[in-house]
């Protein structure tokens, strides 16, 4: 007969999920973007932009966007949505890499 004994993760699950609302609320009450701005927290592509145009003025770019400027709403959709698909991506590799070493200890168990 095997025995196997099992870990409670629950103070991680609490640990991790205290630090996800600590990180989610940071913003809310510390406010570091800069107040006078029409949007207060910008892309780092707005600050680049900014550095390439102070350094050199002259400064053509390469190509043009294909889709040219989006409003913000579908901008930010479009973000959403490439996070989305990123945890889905992951999410799925976590799943079937833990699919796989349960199978393997399975078997190995047998």
């Amino acid at each position: 007969m095997t025995t196997t004994t099992t870990r409670s993760n629950k103070p991680l699950v609490i640990g991790l999920i205290a630090l996800a609302m600590f990180l989610a609320a940071f913003p809310m009450f510390f406010n570091f973007g800069d107040p006078n701005a029409e949007e207060q927290f910008t892309g780092t592509d707005d600050g680049a932009e900014a550095i390439v145009e102070e350094q050199n003025p002259g400064y053509e770019p390469w190509f043009e966007p294909v889709i040219g400027e989006l409003p913000g709403e579908v901008e930010s959709g479009l973000f959403a949505l490439q996070a989305g698909l990123g945890a889905g991506v992951v999410g799925y590799a976590l799943g079937t890499y833990r699919g796989r070493r349960k199978a393997e200890e399975q078997l190995a168990a047998n």
